[in-house]
């Protein structure tokens, strides 16, 4: 057994006046990629002493990514590593309501790959397990009197076998005493896995993979007795709890009205007593998404129990276009719903109430950056608390107020930051030696006009012990809702060091400038947002930055897709790399995860055809690319599969266009390996050396 105790590792605060003279430091190496750590969900302890998180570093010997939990005081001075078990990761840390336990998920002792909830006194000792649930928990959240926990649990669905009786091999002997062979009967049975039988309309889900009838449901947890009872029932899932001041119900997102589910994205908020046997009751009832989890934003009760905040989206037509707004309701049927950042226009996220009910705190994403935000919780002005051009991608705040944030900027990764009035006090420190060593090429934030004149915003690096004209990549990002952000990017950094500048827009159909602006792609890709990039890359050879001889271009997922779009309109690029990418949109459907999406913005295929063959451009007019690409594919990817990577290589194959193809076995959209994730930086960089440094 892993002993995994609270003073396993003391690490005392190393000063920021350690760092290397900027003359020692050298540019980052594909090295640095298994050297940089991920700091992730902080939690600061109710009394605000402490601040708990999770920190994920590469194991290069077993080739997969490993968390442990880490916590800092407050005032920085001690840094202590609570847990370290080979080969299993511990992540989701959550304190208990009177701050002497931290709770954490992990697969460890005998969960095997189901993770499980532990318990780690604050005062010493061995971490506990507490539940023995086979299929794991997926999420959970403390009473408010720290006696019960709920639990997201999804059903059992044991697979079944059948018996396969084979025939035996017996020898016998023939008229002449000559050995022979007759089939028999044998007792040896094989498992056989049953076939897949699919009845949903969703029914493909990239890292789930085919979908079945199983569900997600809320279970309480009982710690004194131990106790596991199911509290929600089927055929709708039930996410993101969240109790009531007082214990005794729970919020949670559901979707719960229509015949089907699958067809629409309609997720409400529903009410239940902690208690079996209770009856939901809906909350929420506006047509669209009301908390949707993909947006990772759990819903949160007023201290005096009377309302409930949460992200309200737009109309369901609109799908992932629509940005989030913050919204309230007074959950006992009182009135309807009251947008409080309606006239933002931008996305906002993880809302949380002051201690005294008059505050909300909230994430905003606006022009390339995320920022802390407040408002008053009836409504106002609306108050930028943590600001400047990074980015704040989670919070957490103690009763007494203290605020503890993630924080990433150009120049390093996300850490953990004690958050003073607007000032940032670091506290994990989990970078500071790499960086100390490291130098960074600046990011540049760059402002452009497209072929129309529409304003584009974007980032360009410029390349180090370079001085002239450099050989430059085009970045793409995916999404296409997404963006661009103040953000470390580890990649940029990486092609800096080799002497490329990179331009790194953010196209109409981007987020963080409006629904107006990420709505302009609809049922357009590769039209608007195409020359948008574009405008970047003239933008940087104007400037005498970009080699306009040495052009590259490369992205993942709508990244890859608009790349493609690219360069069958643009023979400039000298070398593109399209990841996980579709250029024949009709493949699409049916083959992956977006048929509900397909359907609300581009119509069906047999009624919309010409819609459908117009987006398939680069597809279908393969003869009109010229620029050698390579394309990249997880194995088992349901978000934009391998088949599609396969047809836009076999085309340029079959042009005489320079192509390769890689596949990575048993991954899914995002590549998570670390040797594959090092395995496609090193192919990206040979094939733009190879084309671009002639």
């Amino acid at each position: 057994m892993i002993r995994v105790c609270l003073l396993l590792s003391v690490v005392l605060a190393a000063p920021l006046s350690a760092q290397s003279p900027a003359a020692e430091r050298v540019p980052f190496s594909l090295e640095d990629l298994h050297a940089l750590k991920e700091v992730s969900d902080p939690q600061i302890a109710p009394d605000g002493a402490w601040v708990a998180y999770t920190v994920t570093t590469d194991d290069l010997a077993d080739d997969q990514k490993v968390s442990d939990l880490w916590m800092t005081s407050w005032d920085g001075q001690t840094t202590i590593r609570l847990t370290s078990t080979p080969k299993v990761s511990e992540h989701t840390p959550r304190w208990s309501p009177d701050g002497r336990y931290l709770a954490f998920l992990s697969s460890r002792g005998d969960s095997a790959d189901a993770d499980q909830l532990w318990l780690l006194s604050r005062r010493g000792g061995e971490a506990e397990q507490i539940t023995h649930v086979k299929t794991g928990i997926l999420d959970y959240v403390w009473s408010p009197d720290g006696t019960k926990v709920a639990f997201v649990i999804e059903d059992d669905d044991s697979v079944e076998v059948s018996t396969v009786v084979e025939p035996a091999v017996l020898e016998v002997t023939d008229l002449q005493g000559n050995p022979t062979v007759q089939p028999g009967r044998s007792t040896t049975e094989h498992k056989t896995t049953p076939p897949i039988v699919i009845d949903r309309f969703y029914f493909k889900e990239d890292y789930t993979g085919y979908v079945r009838r199983k569900r997600k449901h809320l279970h309480l947890f009982d710690l004194a007795t131990r106790s596991l009872r199911q509290l929600t029932q089927g055929q709708s899932d039930e996410l993101l709890p969240a109790w009531s001041p007082d214990g005794q119900y729970l919020v949670f997102s559901s979707k719960r009205v229509g015949d089907d589910p699958d067809r629409h994205d309609n997720w409400d908020l529903y009410v239940i007593q902690a208690a079996p046997g209770a009856v939901a009751r809906q909350v929420t009832t506006f047509t669209g998404p009301d908390n949707d989890p993909d947006w990772e934003s759990r819903p949160a009760w007023s201290p005096d129990g009377r309302f409930i905040a949460y992200l309200e989206g737009g109309a369901d037509s609109l799908i992932y276009y629509a940005a989030p707004r913050l919204a309230v309701i007074p959950w006992g049927g009182h009135g309807g719903p009251t947008q409080l950042t309606a006239a933002l226009d931008r996305a906002v996220a993880s809302p949380e109430w002051s201690s005294d009910g008059r505050t909300l705190y909230f994430r905003v994403e606006d022009d390339r950056t995320w920022y802390l935000a407040s408002m008053p919780a009836g409504g106002g002005p609306i108050e930028r608390v943590l600001d400047g051009r990074q980015v704040v991608s989670a919070f957490s705040r103690s009763r007494d107020g203290r605020t503890v944030a993630l924080v990433d900027a150009p120049d390093h990764p996300a850490e953990v930051f004690a958050a003073e009035g607007p000032v940032l006090r670091p506290l994990s420190r989990q970078n500071d030696s790499l960086l100390a060593e490291r130098q960074v090429a600046p990011v540049e934030e760059i402002t452009v006009k497209s072929k129309d004149g529409t304003t584009v915003n974007g980032f360009l690096v410029r390349p180090l012990g370079v001085t002239g004209k450099a050989p430059a990549i085009l970045q793409i990002h995916g999404g296409p809702v997404s963006e661009f952000e103040n953000g470390f990017m580890f990649y940029w950094q990486l092609l800096a060091a080799r002497g490329y500048a990179v331009i790194g827009m953010n196209p109409r159909g981007s987020s963080g400038r409006g629904e107006k602006f990420a709505l302009a792609i609809w049922a357009d890709w590769g039209n608007r947002d195409a020359r948008d990039v574009l405008a970047g890359v003239d933008h940087a050879v104007k400037l005498g930055v970009a080699d306009s001889a040495r052009l590259g271009v490369g992205g993942w997922s709508y990244g890859g897709i608009l790349t493609n779009y690219v360069i069958a309109q643009d023979t400039r690029f000298k070398a593109a790399t399209s990841g996980a990418s579709i250029s024949n949109i009709l493949a699409g459907y049916g083959t992956d995860m977006y048929v509900r999406e397909y359907q609300a913005e581009l119509g069906a295929p047999w009624k919309n055809t010409a819609t459908w063959i117009r987006l398939s451009s680069p597809f279908l007019h393969a003869d009109r690319i010229r620029t050698p690409t390579l394309f990249l594919c997880g194995e088992k990817d349901f978000n934009v599969p391998l088949l599609n990577s396969e047809q836009m290589y076999q085309a340029l194959r079959s042009l005489g266009v320079p192509t390769r193809l890689v596949i990575y076995p048993g991954q899914y959209h995002g590549i998570s390996k670390p040797s594959y994730q090092r395995h496609r930086l090193e192919q990206y960089l040979a094939w733009y050396g190879e084309y671009l440094k002639r």
